[in-house]
């Protein structure tokens, strides 16, 4: 068949993510070239992403050049796709997770202090929650970019540190000195890149599914539907990670108000089985619990 046309945004580690789904794809003697495509939510770095009232802000584009017939699949981090997809496309392959974790960045000055006394930079309404859950007097800056942008205002700016995704460091070989931070329930599916494409081709979808691993998909297909059944959206305070051990899944997520002092959580250990929704079933639960509430109380503060 003719080369796949890859769709990517143009960060660099967009682009990274684009060439992993490339090399995948050519060690099974396909041939692809890759798209890049300017994304909304790059174009506009002054507003917090919350506050452009829409989902898919770094998807939007790459669905259109998919259905415009400009690229064959469109290669994204799957946190950053809304739940609800345009119609005509679907999420063909999940590739393996690799880091699924939220990290603590601190510039030079801020090296003493205690996690209770830095002032944060991030835009994440997920992260400025769980931060303010256990460190309630935190004060924060909002934060947009690529990581090399983000590195470059904490050293210029008027904070101390920053949260990044792991594997956003990891990929592009960073040597920078960062912290673990548990207290994080990372974004429904982070540390996940995920394929797109046309419900109709399916020639282009079995060679794609060949590349697809079936234990992350589970696992981010519980976290999703979670975050669906919550209508959360992609900027909501919610956590959600699944992992398989063994032959069990252990699943943890959490809705936090906005100020950090109100959280539903729940930690969930059971066996798989595909005919049950999981992440709706717990997500229900929480929802009855106090989080139906919560979650108009959020989006009246949009």
């Amino acid at each position: 068949m003719k080369s796949i046309r890859i769709g990517t945004r143009n960060s660099a580690l967009a682009l990274w993510q684009a060439r992993e789904v490339a090399r995948q794809l050519q060690n099974l003697n396909y041939l692809t070239d890759i798209v890049p495509i300017v994304s909304s939510g790059d174009k506009n770095l002054n507003q917090p992403l919350y506050s452009l009232g829409i989902t898919g802000v770094f998807t939007r584009d790459l669905d259109v050049a998919l259905l415009n017939d400009e690229i064959d699949i469109a290669v994204h981090s799957l946190k950053d796709v809304p739940t609800q997809l345009p119609q005509g496309i679907e999420i063909i392959t999940y590739l393996e997770r690799d880091f699924p974790q939220d990290v603590l960045i601190r510039k030079e000055s801020a090296r003493n202090k205690e996690f209770h006394e830095l002032k944060l930079a991030t835009s994440s309404l997920r992260r400025r929650a769980f931060w303010l859950k256990n460190y309630p007097h935190a004060e924060f800056s909002d934060i947009r970019g690529n990581i090399q942008t983000r590195l470059q205002k904490l050293e210029d700016g008027d904070f101390d540190a920053t949260i990044l995704s792991l594997a956003g460091i990891k990929r592009m070989k960073m040597d920078i000195d960062y912290e673990m931070l548990p207290l994080m329930i990372p974004a429904a599916s982070q540390g996940v890149i995920a394929v797109a494409g046309h419900c109709d081709k399916t020639e282009i979808n079995e060679i794609l599914k060949q590349i697809n691993h079936k234990k992350t998909q589970i696992c981010v297909e519980i976290e999703r539907s979670f975050l669906s059944t919550l209508e959360g959206g992609c900027t909501a305070p919610i956590g959600a990670f699944a992992e398989i051990i063994e032959n069990q899944i252990r699943f943890k997520a959490a809705l936090c108000s906005l100020d950090g002092k109100n959280c539903i959580a729940t930690d969930e250990n059971f066996e798989y089985n595909e005919t049950e929704n999981f992440g709706e079933k717990f997500a229900k639960i929480v929802l009855e619990n106090g989080g139906k509430e919560l979650m108009a109380e959020i989006k009246n503060s949009y």
